[in-house]
């Protein structure tokens, strides 16, 4: 039983860090780069800035990919902890594969920014480049961001990053592990998730983004608080 409350307190330390972890990436890259509102600026704009804020657009960014990187673990282990007395529940043994899926997709979306990202920054500001291949740049920018935002915002963060979090809810509300309030939270905050593949007819999604963004991680911040509570843990 001492396995089990160390597993929970983990899994709630967990929860509670990815919470708050998201708020580096916010501060350090809004006030660097006016993200994510830059997101869909063109090559003229981002590139340029993104090289002139180097340093502060590489922690932001790395400590984004951390925290995507940190969703896998958190997605088994809440699997494991809400299913420790149905194992066999199905909804949560899909809520860990799409928590792992969520968390690959977001990272192959986030590696742009460090790598390809800062090469294609270097060749658009160089002034020897002509007019003509600055312009290929800057279309090699645009291909690569479209691409590597679809991977990892709305195939990451938009589909699996809300099939992970409905079919958690649905595993809560079943095995009854946490209140069923939460559950019913849970779908709100999936419905908000999955509002991202939109992007996918290009509407744009404005400041909802940063509202289904802040319901993911009162999601994740409330999940660690609960987990914490004596009563909901397995007795000894």
């Amino acid at each position: 039983m001492n396995n089990n409350n160390t597993l929970y307190r983990t899994t709630a330390a967990l929860l509670i860090f990815e919470a708050i972890l998201l708020f580096v990436p916010v501060i350090v890259l809004g006030g660097a780069i006016n993200w994510p509102a830059s997101l869909d600026e063109p090559a003229s704009v981002n590139l340029p800035l993104i090289l002139e804020q180097r340093d502060a657009v590489i922690f932001g960014y790395f400590v984004y990919l951390i925290y995507s990187v940190l969703i896998l673990p958190a997605a088994v282990m809440t699997a494991r902890v809400i299913g420790q007395a149905h194992p066999q529940n199905t909804a949560l043994q899909l809520a860990s594969g799409f928590g792992i899926a969520s968390a690959v997709l977001r990272v192959l979306g986030i590696i742009r920014w460090l790598f390809p990202m800062m090469t294609l920054a270097e060749a658009y500001t160089n002034p020897a480049l002509s007019e003509a291949t600055r312009e290929s740049v800057a279309i090699m920018y645009q291909m690569l961001n479209d691409y590597a935002g679809s991977i990892g915002e709305v195939l990451g963060v938009g589909f699996f990053g809300a099939l992970w979090v409905l079919a958690a809810s649905i595993g809560i509300w079943q095995t009854r592990r946490l209140p069923r309030w939460f559950a019913l939270y849970g779908v709100v905050v999936a419905l908000g998730l999955a509002s991202g593949l939109l992007e996918v007819w290009r509407i744009d999604l404005g400041a909802l983004i940063t509202v289904t963004v802040s319901l993911l991680q009162l999601w994740l911040l409330i999940f660690g608080v609960l987990l914490l509570i004596p009563r909901l843990q397995p007795q000894s």
